[in-house]
């Protein structure tokens, strides 16, 4: 896909660039850390699109007129409570319990930002686990090493292979990147 902007994508995630790739989109990759934080009496839905224009913002003095950033921010909504990326074994074991035999949100918030616009936009995908046997958590966990995704887990992982039961809305969202809404919003502004 040709756009009139070189794209940017704010991201380290190897997830987001492969979707991109597959999209047959060209992109740069330029990230800055940017430390996550939301204001605690933010609406919990809203707390990925605010994180995405966040990390957007911090690249924004980096841009040439003809670029444009794709931040994006993941999180996995479970009755009021988000669970981030684990920080460690028991902790990954426990997000992973929770999720089990319940039906949770995933939401990608989406920013993308150039020298005279900014749009944001937020997706949301439920996912329904089965019951997970502690044995299947823990060797999961132990192969796969999810600490580096959002409630622990990848869907195209093994556990989702073998867990996931339901999905409501866009896989690719799930992953990390809700590329069907991306690509509107690009054709959209005539990016």
């Amino acid at each position: 896909m040709k756009l009139s902007k070189k794209l940017i994508l704010a991201s380290k995630s190897p997830r987001r660039k492969e979707i991109l790739t597959q999209a047959g989109i060209d992109f740069e990759i330029r990230t800055l850390e940017t430390e996550e934080i939301y204001p605690e009496d933010m609406p919990l839905q809203q707390v990925p699109e605010y994180l995405a224009k966040l990390k957007a913002n911090a690249l924004k003095h980096t841009l040439a007129d003809d670029e444009v950033i794709l931040s994006a921010d993941t999180i996995v909504l479970l009755k009021n409570t988000i669970f981030g990326k684990p920080k460690d074994f028991d902790d990954a074991v426990a997000i992973l319990k929770s999720l089990s035999g319940a039906t949770h949100e995933v939401i990608s918030g989406v920013c993308m930002m150039t020298n005279h616009k900014t749009i944001t936009f937020t997706d949301v995908t439920k996912v329904t686990f089965k019951e997970l046997k502690l044995a299947d958590i823990h060797y999961y966990i132990n192969t796969f090493q999810p600490f580096d995704k959002a409630g622990a887990y990848a869907i195209q992982e093994w556990i989702g292979l073998i867990g996931i039961s339901k999905i409501e809305g866009n896989y690719y969202n799930i992953v990390g990147l809700p590329i069907h809404k991306v690509i509107e919003e690009l054709r959209a502004y005539e990016i």
